[in-house]
């Protein structure tokens, strides 16, 4: 029989299992002490509770954290592990480590439905939403765990396709019977599923950032097909009804392909649609993939369109490229070779 895990509950979950079982109700507090805190590998290690609770535990539940199954270190430091799902599928997530900052680049899916051009884990398709227990088990079983500063939902799927999942681990990360992370440690990437963009803005206080990649509606459709269902337009006009000028940060991704995206008309339209929203744009060097006819914009390209929107008031940084030489950096993330080999 396989056994449910623990790990990946919410509190309110912890509560319905200590009552299913006629534990005290004070039992679901220490089990998420365990969890998140103490972070223990096994049912038998939460002391506090009685051996008979321990025993009823054991019989349905286990705790459910596994070791990455694959480890891969660039040469500039940057770590790509890789896990294996309980459906047997395999999902990476990255380790960015920068001076005082150590961040985690996590997977929400297994693969992604989005199919945008330049990314090669919508070149392998959709295998199934990964579950809080999947997703967490990246944050909490890599090596470096405890000395984590920042979580970035960039990996692997669109976590706003997996939307009760993702926002169970948000719980669990900043509630204070989880983690107790500040929300300003944590940011969700989109490419803007409007469906689910309003409950993330409603519910959470998490960092947001938003794939743009062009100002113009035809020519983004043409490399993200989600452009049709979910339009640019109406993803500007839901952000422009929240205040971004206190602590949560909205920021816009844009990949520069060079002749596509990076010419003065395109930084004087993406100033005009920004016009009005407190938020930052980073600039990405596109990581060639395989059949995709797109090329990184250069050098000076990219420090041209930074500096045009900085003095027209958008703030502009180019983002430093980590762990291209073991496939790690933005849009590189795929497990078909792995899978192959496995």
């Amino acid at each position: 029989m396989t056994k449910e895990t623990l790990l990946g509950k919410t509190l309110s979950e912890l509560k319905d299992i200590v009552a299913k079982h006629n534990m005290p109700a004070f039992t679901a507090k220490q089990i998420a002490s365990w969890l998140y805190q103490k972070r223990v590998r096994h049912i038998d290690d939460m002391t506090n509770l009685s051996k008979a609770h321990r025993a009823k535990l054991n019989e349905t539940y286990e705790i459910g954290a596994a070791d990455p199954c694959e480890e891969t270190k660039s040469v500039d430091g940057t770590k790509k592990y890789l896990f294996r799902t309980h459906s047997q599928k395999l999902v990476e997530s990255v380790y960015i480590p920068d001076k005082e900052r150590a961040t985690l680049c996590v997977s929400s899916q297994m693969g992604c439905k989005m199919n945008c051009l330049f990314c090669m884990t919508g070149k392998q398709g959709f295998n199934g939403n990964l579950s809080a227990n999947e997703i967490l088990n990246q944050i909490q079983s890599i090596p470096e765990s405890e000395s984590l500063t920042n979580l970035v939902f960039m990996g692997m799927g669109e976590p706003l396709d997996n939307p009760d999942e993702l926002f169970k681990v948000l719980e669990i990360l900043t509630a204070e019977w989880g983690y107790a992370w500040s929300p300003k440690r944590i940011t969700v990437s989109t490419i803007g599923q409007l469906t689910n963009l309003r409950r993330f803005l409603d519910e959470s206080n998490c960092h947001l950032a938003v794939s743009l990649h062009s100002p113009f509606a035809d020519e983004r459709k043409s490399i993200m097909p989600v452009e049709k269902a979910w339009s640019t337009s109406d993803i500007i006009s839901l952000l422009k009804k929240y205040d971004f000028s206190k602590q949560r940060r909205l920021s816009f991704e844009y990949i520069m392909f060079s002749g596509f995206n990076d010419s003065k008309r395109h930084a004087q339209e993406l100033v005009r649609l920004l016009k009005g929203l407190d938020c930052r744009v980073n600039l990405i060097r596109f990581h060639a993939i395989p059949n995709v006819d797109l090329k990184s914009s250069n050098e000076p390209s990219m420090e041209y369109f930074r500096d045009y929107l900085n003095e027209h008031g958008i703030t502009c940084t180019i983002r430093s490229s980590r762990g291209e030489d073991i496939f790690a950096a933005c849009g590189m993330l795929s497990t078909l070779k792995q899978g192959e080999s496995h």
